[in-house]
């Protein structure tokens, strides 16, 4: 067993993705969740800021008084923490989102908890618990769950716990509020104590309290298991993503839309007719004495470039660089009756790159660099070679050694 799988069993699947070095070295990965987060936050925002506007409305038709401002000022506060988490939303740790996901949970429970100062007749802080309000918190763990990932919904998990009973803790060490009222009920029912703790307006339920939060982190388990899932997904895809654009680098696009959806291997060893070209710069070696390295490398950059283009151009494929030069083959992996005239077209069409570089080489006072092109049409034998570590897609045969 290797170090890897033993480290991979010993991290388990919901391993840290900050541990998994993929993320940084695979661009497309990291390109995969950066616009999966940001689509996850601009609809999470949107659905907030949309879901608040219909709440505020009804607040005012519910409560035309002023003390639906003190309302109206809150869910102002959850439109501006909403527009902070979308301006600061990135892939990966930020203590400024954990930051803003604190202060909104913290606002939702004082909204819950705390009595409208701005009320003439305030409710005590039992009845605000009597009304089952904890339930708005789901709001808030449904973008979540659409937004961040599934570890921060175990995160909102612990909050919203340590939030809720904080606020318990604190309301039952307030003073009580209308306790002729309590006395009263007292005096009624003192001998039914089930009903008296549920008609007092000051007794708050922490039994009620303890269910409200089990049930709410067993949603939010559910909703990061799901979220984990998805984001599997979305690694399978960015893998995807990141082998189509290696098939890019060898084939034209027409031919990588076709290999990609195709279920028959490439390297399946087979004889077809082939054209084969190979083109190189001609006198390289004696331009290379002459040049720094950095310079030598910058020139074959751009002659790699300009050839590749001219194969990609005319529906070849990219076999291999052959230091100053490569091999092009048109007709891999499938054949098409123009092979050979794309390979002759293609061969044109070096002449022409070649030509328009050597133009604004002579303009900057630079020798002119010259082309040799070699093509030739017939059969050869398609598959891989190599060993099990390194396997190569090869084309073998005559045609070749022509070329």
């Amino acid at each position: 067993m290797t170090e890897a799988v033993v480290e991979k069993r010993r991290r388990g699947p919901f391993r840290r993705r900050e541990d998994v070095t993929e993320e940084n070295t695979n661009k497309f990965l990291y390109e995969a969740l950066e616009t999966n987060k940001r689509e996850g936050l601009i609809l999470s925002v949107k659905t907030r800021v949309v879901s608040l506007i219909v709440i505020g409305a009804f607040l005012v038709y519910l409560m035309p008084y002023v003390q639906v401002f003190y309302y109206e000022a809150l869910i102002f506060g959850f439109v501006l923490i909403g527009l902070a988490q979308l301006s600061i939303g990135r892939v990966g740790r930020s203590r400024a989102e954990l930051l803003l996901i604190i202060l909104d949970l913290a606002l939702m429970t004082i909204v819950l908890v705390v009595p409208n100062p701005l009320d003439p007749h305030p409710w005590s802080i039992g009845m605000q618990y009597k009304y089952g309000n904890f339930p708005y918190f789901f709001v808030l763990l449904a973008g979540a769950a659409m937004a961040y990932s599934w570890r921060t919904l175990f995160a909102v998990a612990l909050y919203t716990s340590v939030l809720w009973m904080g606020a318990y803790y604190w309301a039952i060490h307030q003073d009580p509020a209308l306790p002729e009222l309590s006395a009263r009920i007292t005096e009624i029912i003192k001998d039914y104590p089930e009903t008296f703790r549920l008609l007092d307006p000051n007794h708050i339920n922490f039994e009620a309290r303890l269910q409200e939060i089990l049930i709410f982190c067993i949603v939010a388990g559910i909703l990061a298991l799901n979220s984990w899932r998805a984001n599997r997904l979305l690694v399978r895809q960015a893998d995807a993503m990141r082998g189509r654009a290696n098939l890019a680098r060898h084939f034209p696009p027409n031919i990588v839309d076709t290999l990609a959806q195709s279920d028959q291997p490439l390297g399946a060893v087979r004889a077809q007719p082939v054209a084969v070209l190979f083109a190189d710069i001609v006198g390289f070696t004696r331009m290379a004495e002459g040049e720094t390295p950095e310079r030598i490398v910058e020139v074959l950059r751009e002659f790699h470039a300009r050839m590749e283009a001219a194969v990609f151009e005319n529906k070849g494929t990219l076999d291999k660089f052959l230091g100053d030069g490569l091999m092009a083959t048109f007709g891999t992996p499938e054949t098409s009756p123009d092979d050979a005239l794309n390979a002759l077209r293609c061969a044109q069409a070096m002449h022409n790159h070649m030509r328009d570089w050597n133009y604004f080489r002579q303009k900057d006072g630079q020798a002119p660099i010259r082309l040799s092109v070699g093509v030739h049409y017939g059969t050869v034998v398609l598959g891989d070679i190599g060993s099990e570590r390194r396997l190569e897609y090869a084309v073998l045969g005559d045609v070749v050694n022509v070329a």
